[in-house]
């Protein structure tokens, strides 16, 4: 199966909800946050980088749950032509 690429706007998305993940953690270690969310710290520096721009529903509902994010304030924030992610987690 070949899997079709992302577009820029895909990619922008990714970027964001990376961006706003790290927000997120804060001082907390990566290390933490993804032993608490049952992934490996390497997957959650790549979703915090952008260069895994599509993660599972899974990963993202476990790294939602453990950084107390809601998930509909997580799709509004990424959603396409939001350029600051902190307006919409504030609404």
């Amino acid at each position: 199966m070949v899997r079709v690429p992302l577009s820029p706007q895909e990619r922008r998305r990714g970027e964001r909800f990376g961006a706003l993940l790290r927000q997120a953690r804060g001082d907390r270690s990566m290390v933490d946050v993804a032993a608490a969310a049952g992934v490996s710290a390497e997957t959650l520096r790549k979703i915090e980088t952008g260069r895994a721009p599509t993660p599972a529903f899974f990963t993202v509902a476990a790294l939602a749950h453990v950084l107390h994010l809601s998930l509909d304030d997580l799709a509004a924030a990424c959603a396409e032509g939001t350029e600051n992610g902190e307006r919409a987690m504030s609404a």
